[in-house]
């Protein structure tokens, strides 16, 4: 499905939010095209997709870590190069991860610089004991977006200037709720 010549955009894990100008994707309901995300391989050509979109999707997927290894190495299959990857993941010391049973994995920046080849290797010059993921699985994804959505009074007080960023890190690291969504944009490094 899909072919290098094309424009293809895909919503995956789409739900009940289709996205005009997206392939939406879901296990579930009346998307576009009905698709289980832990079925592989995917139904979409080596570098044929353009841009993808994942908005609260990841944390669903993947219970094992073959699983989840396996998505990872799918979505840089499918991606032609210089592709990007919109995803949108609830922050794993909020509320709505932790109260939803279906919820398998937290997602974060720092994991998901574990497959950037540039930083595989950088901490293997360290000998840095971070697991090399994108040299294990031939992927290579660069964070090029990353932002914290902050939840009330968070976001109030640091809109306000009441409190600084340093401060706002510091009130993450103590409490939870401090964060409601973390955004993060890779985009697919290919030869």
């Amino acid at each position: 499905m899909g072919t290098t010549s094309e424009v293809l955009k895909l919503n995956l894990g789409c739900g009940v939010n289709l996205k005009e100008g997206y392939v939406n994707v879901d296990k579930y309901g009346t998307p576009d095209f009905l698709w289980d995300l832990e079925e592989f391989p995917w139904p979409w050509d080596d570098s044929s997709v353009d841009e993808i979109t994942l908005d609260n999707v990841l944390e669903h997927i993947g219970q094992t870590n073959d699983v989840f290894l396996k998505v990872m190495q799918e979505l840089y299959r499918i991606c032609k190069p210089q592709a990007f990857i919109s995803i949108v993941v609830p922050h794993p010391r909020h509320c709505n991860f932790i109260n939803d049973p279906t919820h398998v994995r937290s997602i974060t920046i720092d994991g998901l610089r574990l497959f950037s080849k540039k930083n595989n290797l950088e901490w293997q010059a360290k000998n840095g004991a971070n697991s090399p993921y994108a040299l294990h699985l031939n992927v290579d994804f660069e964070i090029v977006k990353e932002a914290y959505v902050l939840e009330e009074p968070w976001k109030g007080h640091f809109e306000a200037g009441k409190i600084t960023k340093e401060q706002v890190g510091q009130a993450i690291q103590q409490y939870n709720s401090v964060v409601r969504d973390i955004l993060i944009v890779l985009k697919v490094i290919k030869e």
